[in-house]
């Protein structure tokens, strides 16, 4: 019995997903076909089916797995202790500073390389 009850599930679901396809695809074909309309018309019926297939979607197993996961992650994020504006200016000046020391620490042994092989060559450059 559950087996024909998750057939039947997986087949609706199947059918709500058509339909989401369905409703975006009219969303995109009638903002072409209605290009003579207003675009605040054609905005809010694109706006109007995209959202009834985000609903239509939301129905679907996948779906609610997703609404699910949406909900936990703002949860998580709530949880989160965010640096004050000091400290995020202050790390972000740290960062800056350690990328400046790195990038004359690198052209530094550039040149070094470049006359190294220079003189191993006898090229100068």
């Amino acid at each position: 019995m559950s087996v024909n009850t998750e057939n039947q599930t997986n087949s609706l679901d199947l059918v709500k997903w058509v339909a989401v396809a369905a409703l975006l695809s009219a969303a995109v074909i009638g903002n072409y076909i209605f290009d003579d309309l207003s675009v605040v018309l054609r905005a809010l019926g694109v706006v109007v089916l995209v959202v009834v297939a985000g609903l239509v979607a939301a129905q679907t197993n996948k779906g609610k797995t997703f609404l699910g996961f949406a909900k936990e992650s703002r949860t998580e994020v709530r949880k989160v202790v965010w640096p004050t504006r000091k400290e995020a200016s202050q790390t972000t000046l740290i960062v800056i500073v350690a990328t400046v020391i790195v990038a004359l620490i690198l052209w530094g042994l550039d040149g070094i390389f470049v006359r190294v092989v220079g003189l191993a060559t006898g090229i100068r450059i």
